[in-house]
Order: structure tokens, then sequence, then C-alpha cells
């Protein structure tokens, strides 16, 4: 880590990072690339175990950010513009801390300097999702996990 002044996502309000700092603020964890399902009575997002087919599961990184657009149409443009509108992101969500004016997490890898510790903290994808590509009816694969 550098100087205070380097601590980019404690001090620049997410609306004024730069890409470069945007991208930076993803912790990879991976959980908003897990299908969820929408009670249709209350509206509550439940999680399943389903992840994405683009999902590297073993590091919790998309295999094709890039072009991600392009075979996975639904995967959702995250930006500055459009953080606080969406609903369903995970709750331990870099962004979505920040754009609510939270702190990151102790594991994240911009505090602790460790990309892994996500993963050691148990709170990212990796060794609990099957691709969507083998899943079948997502019902069937519902979990009690906080998102």
């Amino acid at each position: 880590m550098g100087q205070m002044s380097d601590r980019f996502w404690e001090t620049t309000p997410i609306e004024a990072l730069d890409r470069g700092q945007w991208e930076a603020l993803c912790d990879g964890c991976g959980k908003c690339c897990v299908h969820k399902l929408e009670d249709e009575d209350t509206g509550e997002l439940m999680a399943t175990n389903v992840s994405c087919r683009l999902l590297d599961r073993a590091t919790a990184q998309c295999s094709d950010y890039k072009h991600r657009h392009a075979y996975v149409s639904e995967c959702v443009r995250l930006s500055r513009d459009n953080v606080r509108e969406i609903d369903w992101l995970p709750t331990t969500c870099a962004y979505r801390l920040r754009a609510a004016g939270e702190t990151l997490p102790r594991w994240h890898y911009l505090v602790c300097g460790d990309r892994d510790a996500v993963h050691r903290a148990g709170e990212s994808v990796r060794g609990w999702t099957i691709s969507e590509d083998d899943a079948g009816d997502l019902e069937h694969h519902l979990v009690d996990r906080e998102l």
C-alpha cells in the first residue's frame, strides 16, 4: 500500500473514480455471477449455487470479462451511474459498500493487500457453485446463503 493519498477507495466518491480505480474496487468474490431467484410473493431475492457459464469457478473471475456481454446479454453493465440502482448486489460488494459511504471489509485486497483473502474469509463463490450449463432447473439449486 502507498501513502494515505493512494487510498482512493476511502477518499474518492464512487462517482469520481477513474476507470482503473473502478475496476480495482472489485473484490473478486464472483457473487454477482451467481443466479438469483425472486420470490413472486415477497420480492425477496434467493441465492442459488448456479453460476454464469463464463465464471471460472476456481478463481471466481469471469473467463472473458472484456467480451462477456457478447456471450451473456443479461450480464449487467455495472457502472458509477447505476451502482445505486442495482438492488441485487451482494451485501459485501465493494461497489455497494462504497456507494453507501461504508468502509471495505478487512478481507478486501485493497485493505489487506492479499487477493486470496476474500476466498479464505469464505466470501467468494469458490468451491460451492456449479455452472449453469450443468445445473438444469434453478429451483432445485436454492442455497441458504446471504449474498
